[in-house]
């Protein structure tokens, strides 16, 4: 094509690209417009960086921080959390009873069965629990204390109590069935305490100090004293933490909680002095071989099977230990075996397990506006977790071995019941704050909602219609 023919076509081309939209521009290479060329002479586009580390980790955290927050949260932390144990507690006892039960010439399935009915009974107690209101608690306090005073009496009598591994604090029942009144004595003290110290706050009487200990201390100090006429120096270590925790909460100054913790200190130590076996209890922590007269036997193997079970453990129910040396593998060192069998990850699941219960009923105890929510959502959460970190320790050496079972974990019925019905208190305290209240209102279905309406509005629909058709 020659010159003058190109620059004879250039106007209709202009007005053809105007009225597409575009407009006649210098032509561009054949790299900018694509084809052969166009791979070779583009710039390689720099990777794109995502954010820094730290804006992930910061997010990940706001994203927790914002999960925690939601209202139904501490809802189904505890009760996930305390279901969870119970379970693992009941496949754990079954595997860890399995030999003693056949060693007293009894079904292999034994102590399984026991335990199971008592998490029976414990499911009913905690779902009772968990739907009674808080006056209702309030005045369930009263008859449990003196209920629990009354049988811890019964226990002192010769031909009604009778004495477990030197300690004489159960009451046979019939059959193979016992009840142990001290561990209820922990749930009436912090029933008992929260309602006595919401009273007194409601009157603004916890200013002055006699207010703060007086009823509550003489009190706690009676169960102490029948508790230990029966010898168990554990439970009521549990007691004295539960006391200590209730006068924290109320706000005891620091002279007050001071004071009353040197005379406990003292008191404590004196029994301790006097007592062989306790003295002996306290050199055996740490200790890594099992000592003349094999006085730290039980200690020495609690340490020998955690150590065998490595990074994921030997396997359910392939535990060397309780085949006769591990003492008391089902109940008091019953996280040992777990450590055997389940290895590193399954105690760190325990532990992950009661961390979330005690935080979640930390977060309980501080956001109520309730004195006696507070209180005892207070009271119950050092309750589980003093007892978890007292049993732990023992077991892992850095603690005397003080006795006390794992909180749901291990076998026991007596231990078992107050404490499901303990986490049902916590799981009614924390779907009665405001906002888990309305979350809850909010997620029941459109038909929950409508069979919601009361009986008498329903009835006035019925005659209403009724009266039309007439």
């Amino acid at each position: 094509m020659r010159v003058s023919d190109t620059a004879a076509h250039a106007p209709h081309r202009a007005l053809g690209l105007a009225s597409r939209g575009r407009t006649a521009g210098p032509a561009r290479p054949p790299a900018a417009r694509g084809g052969a060329g166009a791979g070779r002479t583009r710039r390689p586009s720099a990777p794109r960086s995502g954010p820094p580390r730290g804006n992930r980790l910061r997010a990940a955290y706001e994203r927790a921080r914002r999960a925690w927050d939601r209202p139904l949260t501490a809802y189904y932390v505890i009760l996930g959390a305390g279901l969870l144990i119970t379970v693992l507690g009941l496949v754990m006892v079954y595997s860890a009873s399995m030999i003693k039960a056949l060693e007293l010439s009894l079904p292999a399935s034994y102590f399984f069965r026991k335990q199971f009915l008592a998490a029976a009974i414990g499911t009913g107690l905690l779902l009772f629990a968990s739907r009674v209101p808080a006056k209702l608690h309030r005045a369930l306090a009263y008859p449990l204390l003196v209920g629990t005073i009354f049988l811890m009496i019964l226990v002192q009598i010769p031909g009604i109590g009778h004495a477990v591994n030197g300690n004489q604090n159960w009451i046979y029942l019939g059959g193979p069935f016992q009840l142990q009144p001290s561990e209820f004595g922990k749930l009436a003290l912090i029933l008992w305490g929260a309602d006595l110290l919401a009273r007194k706050q409601d009157k603004r009487l916890l200013t002055q100090w006699k207010h703060l200990l007086v009823p509550l201390v003489p009190v706690a100090f009676l169960l102490l004293g029948l508790i230990m006429l029966g010898g168990d120096m554990g439970t009521a270590i549990i007691l004295t933490a539960i006391l200590f925790g209730l006068l924290w909460l109320a706000g005891a100054p620091t002279s007050l909680f001071a004071g009353v913790l040197t005379v406990a200190a003292t008191i404590g130590a004196v029994l301790i002095k006097t007592s062989p076996n306790r003295m002996g209890r306290l050199a055996c922590i740490g200790a890594t071989e099992p000592g003349p007269g094999d006085s730290c036997w039980q200690a020495v193997h609690g340490i020998y099977a955690l150590a065998s079970g490595g990074l994921f453990g030997s396997g359910l129910g392939a535990s060397v230990e309780k085949w006769g040396q591990l003492p008391e593998p089902h109940t008091d060192f019953i996280f040992a075996i777990t450590g055997e069998e389940l290895g590193l990850a399954g105690t760190l699941s325990v532990l992950a397990l009661f961390a979330a219960l005690g935080y979640a009923g930390i977060r309980v105890a501080g956001r109520t506006e309730d004195p006696f929510v507070r209180y005892a959502a207070g009271g119950v959460t050092t309750w589980i977790t003093a007892q978890a970190v007292v049993n732990i320790g023992a077991v892992l050496g850095l603690l005397p071995i003080a006795g006390v079972p794992l909180p749901l974990f291990s076998y026991g019925g007596s231990a078992l019941l107050p404490t499901m019905f303990a986490v049902g208190l916590l799981i009614a305290f924390a779907r009665e704050e405001p906002a888990a209240r309305a979350a809850l209102a909010m997620r029941q279905p459109r038909w929950g909602r409508r069979a919601g309406l009361s009986w008498k509005s329903m009835r006035r629909r019925v005659t209403k219609r009724t009266s039309g058709e007439r």
